[in-house]
């Protein structure tokens, strides 16, 4: 994660659109997964974890999910285990973050559930941003 940081840093000085997309395997706050509390001490939720996505972040980077849906409950990832999808218990794991010269053109974003519902789906489901014309 230190290299990825320092290769993002690099490629912020370069000042163009950047989007940085995937699965992070972070939950960066509480409100990204469904139980805190079980999840304290799992990879997705270590303080270490949640450190380094954030020195992203304070990069300059825009979480494009929270840029329009502050609210707790959105979720990426339903373990195939114990029901989870049926009980809505996901982790926000999946991201997009985006540099300024990017955000400034993000128009919309949001989860896609409707593949997670399919037969025979990811555990993952999409996550997705609209940038306005003119990028």
């Amino acid at each position: 994660m230190e290299r990825f940081i320092s290769h993002i840093h690099s490629l912020l000085a370069l000042e163009e659109a950047l989007i940085l997309g995937g699965d992070f395997n972070v939950c960066p706050t509480d409100v990204d997964v469904y139980d805190p509390q079980a999840f304290s001490n799992d990879a997705v939720c270590r303080p270490e974890s949640r450190a380094r996505f954030r020195m992203l972040c304070h990069l300059g980077l825009t979480d494009a999910i929270r840029a329009f849906h502050p609210e707790a409950g959105l979720y990426t990832f339903w373990d195939y285990q114990a029901g989870r999808w049926n009980r809505d218990e996901g982790l926000r794991i999946d991201h997009f973050l985006l540099s300024p010269q990017a955000a400034d053109h993000l128009a919309d974003s949001g989860i896609d559930k409707g593949p997670r519902s399919m037969n025979k789906p990811s555990d993952h489901t999409p996550v997705w941003c609209q940038l306005s014309h003119g990028l």
